[in-house]
């Protein structure tokens, strides 16, 4: 499993690398993919719940928010408005065709517009920032590591659970693991980014990206996980050989990507 988990990680980053790097449409391209996939995958995750949102308003949505987000920020809140209306509209129909759980499918509709579509955008308002290359590369990698430590440590120190009903692995030994790892790394990224990069960060800001990173991503984990415990399903889908699902790779980078724009816009721009 690990050695199927990491050819995964290794062709993701193959393709991904590139984007990031590059930046501009093709990233926004790529960020659309991603957001798109795990808006249908969201979509199906709560049909086996016995929910019934719009496929076509999730997806839909999701990707007009978010290029809307990127190219036309000023119209963005209208945008978002129309869709809930719309939504609304969609699911009172469907209540007075005898859906009698319409305006719960109504919630779910909405909230996965505004989740995956308005926090989503914030992965590419975070790589659009002034010197956004070399922050996306502070935060997000800060997140990666931390996931690994809290993996590692956990497997090898966990014994006392972190949060029993939603996922049952997880370890607050591990978590702490994780936590340590993601400052550092948080470090050594302000560090190499200092002398190789263009980015103006101390070694104690890197700290406090690190921390905050690893610190509270874990509850886009968590948060999913409810969703697929809800649906009584393991992975999202298994569009990712090892690691499941879209949904299932993104979950912590929409935290990652919301706490880190707002990180480095208040305290280092």
């Amino acid at each position: 499993m690990l050695a199927k988990r990491f050819a995964t990680a290794l062709v993701l980053a193959a393709i991904g690398l590139p984007a990031i790097i590059h930046g501009g449409f093709f990233f926004l391209a790529l960020m659309a993919f991603f957001l798109g996939c795990a808006a249908w995958e969201y979509v199906h995750l709560f049909r086996s719940a016995r929910f019934q949102p719009s496929m076509v308003l999730v997806v839909g949505g999701v990707l007009g928010v978010l290029a809307v987000r990127t190219l036309y920020p000023a119209d963005a809140s209208a945008v978002l408005t129309g869709l809930i209306l719309l939504a609304m509209t969609v699911h009172l129909l469907a209540y007075e065709k005898g859906r009698d759980q319409a305006a719960a499918d109504f919630a779910v509709t909405v909230t996965g517009i505004a989740y995956l579509g308005w926090v989503g955008a914030y992965l590419v308002k975070l790589r659009n920032l002034p010197d956004g290359l070399w922050w996306f590369f502070l935060v997000l990698p800060a997140v990666w590591l931390a996931d690994s430590g809290a993996y590692f440590v956990g497997r090898r120190f966990g014994r006392r659970q972190l949060s029993p009903r939603l996922s049952p692995k997880k370890t607050w030994e591990g978590y702490w693991g994780g936590v340590v790892t993601g400052t550092l790394g948080g470090v050594l990224f302000a560090w190499l980014w200092q002398h190789y990069g263009h980015l103006n960060v101390t070694l104690l800001g890197g700290a406090l990206i690190g921390l905050v990173m690893s610190l509270l991503t874990t509850l886009g984990d968590l948060g999913e996980s409810m969703i697929k415990r809800q649906a009584g399903i393991k992975d999202s889908s298994h569009i990712f050989p090892g690691h499941g699902g879209v949904f299932d790779r993104i979950d912590t980078w929409l935290w990652a990507s919301a706490l880190g724009y707002y990180l480095v816009s208040w305290f280092f721009l």
